[in-house]
């Protein structure tokens, strides 16, 4: 089977920012995108198991480019590793530009680490 290619992955997450979503200099708030961040990563966490995941620990995010309005982002997840109550994930947030949309560029990435809990929010085992 062929590895895919970036054109061939598909998204967590696809969304076309608003202009709700700007803060006062016309970009996309750093806010929204760490919350799609966390979207996508429970995408992906949940995957592995269907239980309650929360987030514990987000590496260090740095914005690269920005996000403007009408701008189309697509969250990438991947899983990089699996320990007994716990799954990491990465993210790429990548932007196609509405004003060039054959422009794609990566914006920012990060590593998530979640882990599944019970209805006490307790740790509990990613596999049973």
């Amino acid at each position: 089977m062929a590895e895919s290619t970036p054109l061939q992955r598909d998204p967590a997450l696809r969304v076309t920012l608003l202009p709700r979503d700007t803060n006062e200099a016309g970009t996309i708030f750093g806010g929204v995108i760490l919350s799609l961040i966390d979207m996508a990563g429970g995408v992906e966490a949940r995957k592995h198991a269907n239980k309650r995941f929360v987030t514990v620990a987000m590496k260090e995010v740095v914005f690269k480019r920005p996000v403007y309005v009408g701008d189309i982002v697509s969250l990438y997840t991947r899983t990089l590793g699996i320990g007994r109550t716990s799954v990491t994930v990465k993210v790429e947030v990548e932007v196609q530009r509405r004003t060039d949309p054959a422009q794609q560029e990566l914006v920012t990435e990060a590593e998530i680490t979640y882990v599944a809990v019970d209805e006490q929010w307790r740790p509990i085992p990613v596999r049973d």
